[in-house]
């Protein structure tokens, strides 16, 4: 069974070189384990996802433009998250606010290519069907 994900999550991006921590704002005032809990729409970039130090997908043009300042050679360039989607799929039946609540087998797509995935959901008994 997934787990629910809140405040203080780890999460990693397939072209990011280090993890980031989900933030939750407290809006909503569900918590669940102590930090509030997340719903799919907690995915602004920055606000929401932090950054994953670098970023290596050639998509990204900073990225694309060091890289070809570096006569090819792949480059990476500081990470700012462009995850402009909610997260898929979430637990359609359990709604925190309205909105589905977020579990830790979902995923947000970044707009340079990366799939942003939960490593930590900051949960241990908080199950979600």
């Amino acid at each position: 069974m997934a787990q629910q994900v809140t405040s203080g999550a780890l999460l990693q991006c397939s072209f990011g070189v280090a993890p980031a921590t989900l933030t939750v704002l407290p809006v909503n005032r569900v918590m669940a384990e102590g930090p509030p809990a997340a719903t799919i729409q907690d995915h602004i970039p920055l606000v929401n996802i932090g950054s994953f130090g670098m970023c290596t997908s050639i998509a990204n043009p900073a990225v694309a433009s060091a890289t070809a300042a570096a006569l090819g050679v792949l480059t990476p360039m500081p990470c700012v998250p462009a995850t402009v989607s909610p997260w898929v799929a979430g637990a359609p039946t359990v709604l925190i606010g309205g909105m589905p609540a977020l579990d830790n087998l979902s995923q947000c797509l970044c707009m340079w290519a990366g799939v942003v995935t939960i490593s930590n959901p900051a949960t241990e008994r908080t199950d979600v069907p």
